[in-house]
């Protein structure tokens, strides 16, 4: 459910736009979907984990108002990065 220094620094030097971003929304998309990921299989086994549930809901909604933003701001970037996340079908 949480995710490891190694992950997140690993996610960072993957989708970072320069070498000194640390906190840009391409970043924290990425990390929010790894840790989405890494909760939705928690929660196919835990059925009544509600508690986690309710944090899944809110990372989903947090990672859809970055991805609104990208869209508003960079619509190429957007694009690029749904694909690399492969979060449309």
């Amino acid at each position: 459910m949480s995710i490891t220094k190694e992950d997140k620094s690993r996610l960072t030097s993957e989708y970072r736009r320069d070498e000194a971003d640390s906190g840009s929304p391409e970043i924290q998309v990425a990390v929010l979907t790894h840790r989405i990921n890494a909760l939705t299989e928690h929660l196919r086994g835990h059925n009544k984990d509600h508690a986690g549930r309710k944090g899944l809901l809110a990372m989903v909604s947090k990672r859809r108002r970055h991805l609104n933003y990208l869209a508003r701001t960079a619509p190429q970037t957007y694009q690029d990065l749904v694909q690399r996340l492969k979060l449309r079908k």
